[in-house]
C-alpha cells in the first residue's frame, strides 16, 4: 500500500522502518526543517532519561557508542542515520493542512514553502506524537505588569538568560526540575514553586544504576496495568495484591531515603527543603509519561538552599514576580512556566474524526494504543509511548503490518470501543493526570510489549532459555531483534483472533 505518514519524529521513524520491510510505500511529512520531532525542540544540555541501550531500534543498532543517557545532538544523528539505513523518503517542510476521506483511502492537501499539493495514499499514520502541541502556558491576571521576562521551558534557547538573575520555576515535571538545575549556578537566586511535589527517580540506586532493576522482569512484572499478559504475571497481581503493594512501599522507603541522603547535618532548615520536595502520596501513582529522574544536582542544591522550594499555586503577578494562591510572593526576574503539553490536537483531521480524538481531556485513548474503530483506514504512532519506546514503537507498528495483511483479525467494532473505555477507565483511576495520559503506556511498556507479540505469536521471553537472565537482567531494544523478519516471513496459516485476556 501506499502510507502517508505525518511527522518526521522518532515514532514515524519507527512505523516507516517497519512497514517499509512489508512492502508498503511510506511518505513522512514534516512540517519542520529537520527530523526528530520534540528532540529537535529540545533545551540545550537536555539528555535522555533513559540509557542508550533501552533506546534504540530494535534491528538498528547505535552505530557509535553515546553517551550513556544520550544528548539530544546525539540522538537527532542517530535518527538521521536510521532514517538513511531504510532509505526513507522524508520531505521536510511540508505541513499536512487536510485529509479528505475516500471509499479507499485519503487524499492529502500539503503545503510546501506556500504551494498547495495533493497526495493519494491508501492509509495514513498520524506520527506526530503526545507532545506536538507544545508547552501549557495558561495566561495569568497581571502579566503586563510584570517587569520581568515569562518563558516556558521551549523557549529558552541559551542558559546566559539566567545569569545573575532571580528566577522563577513553576511545575515539577522533568522540564520543570531541570530548568531549575541548569539556573542554579548562572542565577541569583532560584526558587522553584509547585503545587505537589511528585516522585523523582534517582539515578542510583543502593549504588546500582536505576535502569537494572527497573527494567528487568523482577520489577517489571511488579508494575499494576490494565493487562497482564502471562499467567504468572495475572496470578501475582489477582491473588497477591499485598506483595505488590509491599514491594512498591520498599521503593518508597528507598527513594526518601535517597532524598533524606543528601541532607545537612544538624541543619533543620536543610531537612525541611528536602520534606517540601518529598511526596506523600503513592509512589506507583506518578508512574507516568511525566516521571522525571532527579537531575544529578538537585536533591543537593535544594539541601544547600541554592534552590529554595516553595509549595503553592500561581495565582498571579505584580510588578516585582508572582503571587500565589495565599497571597505569598515570589520576587523574580525571570519566570519559567514549566506546566507540561497540551493535549493532542488533529487539525488536519475530517471535522467528525477530529471530536473523537480531542473529546477527552486526557488525550485520545485507543484500541491497542495504534487504532480507533471509527476512523477507517487510518493509525497513530507515538501513542504507545513508554519507558523503552523505540521498540514499542516499532513492535506496534509491527502488529499493524500484520493487522493490515490479514495475518491478526480485529474484534469487533464494538469489542474494541470496550477495550479502549476499560483501558482508559484503569488509567484514571491508578495514573495521575497528566494531559496524554491515555496516549501513553509509560511504565507498562513490558506489559504492552508482551501482549503484542503474544498476538503475533511471538514469545515475549526474550531471553529464554536462561531463566536467570529472563528475570533479573535488564531488557533492551536489541532483546527483540529478528521479530519483524520472523513475523514478516512467516505468516500465519489463518488469521490469528486477538487474545481475550488482552484488554
Amino acid at each position: 500500500m501506499r502510507i502517508g505518514i505525518i511527522g518526521a519524529g522518532v515514532s514515524a521513524i519507527a512505523f516507516a522502518g517497519v512497514l517499509k520491510r512489508f512492502g508498503h510505500d511510506c511518505v513522512l511529512f514534516e512540517k519542520a526543517e529537520t527530523l526528530g520531532g520534540i528532540w529537535a525542540l529540545a533545551y540545550p544540555d537536555v539528555r535522555l532519561q533513559n540509557s542508550f541501550e533501552q533506546y534504540r531500534f530494535i534491528d538498528f543498532p547505535w552505530p557509535h557508542q553515546p553517551d550513556r543517557h544520550p544528548t539530544a545532538t546525539q540522538i537527532l544523528n542517530y535518527l538521521d542515520q536510521a532514517v538513511q539505513h531504510h532509505g526513507l523518503d522524508v520531505r521536510f517542510e511540508h505541513e499536512v493542512r487536510n485529509l479528505i476521506e475516500r471509499s479507499d483511502g485519503w487524499t492529502m492537501e500539503v503545503e510546501h514553502r506556500g504551494q498547495l499539493s495533493t497526495h493519494e495514499f491508501d492509509r495514513i499514520i498520524v506520527g506526530i506524537g503526545q507532545y506536538a502541541e507544545g508547552k501549557h502556558r495558561p495566561e495569568f491576571a497581571g502579566e503586563a505588569e510584570f517587569s520581568g521576562q515569562i518563558v516556558t521551558e521551549r523557549d529558552v534557547k541559551d542558559f546566559s538568560v539566567f545569569q545573575n538573575q532571580r528566577v522563577a520555576v513553576v511545575g515539577f515535571g522533568k522540564s520543570a526540575v531541570d530548568m531549575a538545575a541548569f539556573a542554579t549556578p548562572l542565577a541569583s537566586r532560584v526558587e522553584h514553586v509547585f503545587r505537589t511535589p511528585r516522585w523523582l527517580i534517582p539515578f542510583t540506586l543502593l549504588g546500582l544504576h536505576y535502569s537494572y532493576p527497573f527494567f528487568c522482569r523482577a520489577s517489571t512484572l511488579m508494575m499494576p496495568s490494565w493487562v497482564h499478559a502471562g499467567g504468572v504475571e495475572r496470578w501475582l497481581h489477582e491473588r497477591t495484591a499485598g506483595v505488590v503493594r509491599t514491594f512498591w512501599r520498599m521503593i518508597e522507603r528507598l527513594v526518601r531515603r535517597h532524598i533524606r541522603s543528601h541532607r545537612i547535618a544538624a541543619d533543620l532548615q536543610s531537612e525541611a527543603r528536602l520534606a517540601r520536595v518529598t511526596p506523600s502520596h503513592s509512589f506507583v501513582g506518578d508512574l507516568r509519561s511525566a516521571t522525571a529522574m532527579a537531575p544529578v544536582t538537585y536533591f543537593q542544591m535544594v539541601a544547600e538552599g541554592r534552590i529554595e522550594p516553595t509549595r503553592g499555586e500561581l495565582e498571579r503577578f505584580d510588578a516585582n514576580g508572582i503571587v500565589l494562591n495565599d497571597d505569598r510572593r515570589v520576587h523574580a526576574d525571570v519566570v519559567v512556566l514549566a506546566l507540561g503539553s497540551k493535549t493532542p490536537q488533529f487539525p488536519f483531521l475530517p471535522a467528525a474524526y477530529r471530536e473523537i480524538a480531542e473529546s477527552e481531556y486526557d488525550g485520545i485513548q485507543l484500541y491497542r494504543h495504534m487504532l480507533h474503530p471509527d476512523i477507517p483506514n487510518l493509525a497513530f504512532a507515538g501513542y504507545n509511548h513508554g519507558f523503552m519506546h523505540i521498540a514499542a514503537a516499532e513492535l506496534g507498528a509491527l502488529w499493524l503490518a500484520a493487522v493490515w495483511r490479514g495475518d491478526l483479525e480485529l474484534p469487533s467494532a464494538a469489542q474494541q470501543r470496550e477495550c479502549i473505555d476499560q483501558i482508559r477507565s484503569w488509567k484514571r483511576e491508578h495514573v495521575q493526570f497528566e494531559p496524554s495520559r491515555s496516549c501513553a503506556v509509560s511504565t507498562r511498556f513490558q506489559q504492552y510489549i508482551d501482549a503484542i507479540l503474544i498476538e503475533l505469536g511471538q514469545t515475549p521471553y526474550r531471553k529464554l532459555p536462561n531463566p536467570f537472565a529472563e528475570i533479573f537482567a535488564r531488557y533492551g531494544g536489541g532483546d527483540y531483534s529478528g521479530i519483524v523478519e520472523r513475523v514478516r516471513n512467516e505468516p500465519p496459516p489463518e488469521p490469528r483472533q486477538c487474545h481475550p485476556f488482552i484488554t
